[in-house]
């Protein structure tokens, strides 16, 4: 199939790989830009740190100005990215949502700060009475001409408000349930989400898409 890969050009490379090996004709085009918000985050005082992206982990973790807490990630992308930067998360849901998340987190939690992008969803935030702190901004990217493929891969809420800005229609592969919310709420077709909400599960619902 001819796949449209939406994540920024630097993040790009191992989705593109992975489908390159697959037989898959990869089209880059990146629909985000990630601008890091350079200020050192103060961990010191809280029981929990909550990261909700592996940009947000990287960002963190880079960033904060003492020894870290307990980590939770909200998703299995975010763990493999702590634990790529040396940190063991403390948490994962099972329901790698925020709403799974607040769900799931261990009770009572402490203080808790929640670090992520500018702009971030407030219920979580307000549900944990947790300190928030922003790590990077997104920005919204539109290409020169629209993509052409099969389908395309989308990784975030963002990615899928700034494809479907360029209104073509091609169906859609989402990493996860907020994903495709938004994907859904945008107008967009999608077909397929991950079971997994991360690179193997997208790799693995796009694989299903082209042995369908």
């Amino acid at each position: 199939m001819k796949v449209v890969v939406t994540r920024p050009r630097d993040q790009a490379g191992p989705l593109v790989h992975r489908l390159e090996e697959l037989g898959h004709e990869v089209v880059e085009c990146p629909l985000i830009e990630i601008e890091p918000i350079d200020e050192p985050v103060k961990v010191e005082g809280y029981e929990w740190v909550i990261v909700t992206s592996p940009n947000g982990a990287r960002e963190l973790v880079a960033r904060a100005s003492g020894p870290l807490p307990k980590m939770a990630a909200v998703g299995p992308g975010t763990a493999e990215t702590l634990r790529e930067l040396g940190v063991e998360p403390a948490f994962v849901p099972r329901v790698s949502s925020q709403d799974g998340l607040l769900e799931e987190f261990p009770r009572p939690e402490g203080r808790v700060l929640f670090a992520a992008a500018e702009g971030a969803r407030r219920r979580p935030i307000d549900e944990l009475g947790a300190d928030f702190v922003p790590l990077y901004r997104t920005r919204l990217v539109t290409p020169g001409s629209p993509p052409e493929g099969d389908v395309v891969v989308l990784a975030s809420g963002s990615a899928a408000k700034a494809f479907a800005a360029i209104g073509v229609d091609i169906p859609v592969v989402s990493i996860g349930p907020q994903t495709t919310l938004a994907a859904g709420a945008a107008g967009l077709r999608v077909v397929a989400e991950a079971e997994t909400h991360d690179l193997d599960g997208l790799i693995a619902a796009v694989g299903s898409l082209a042995s369908g």
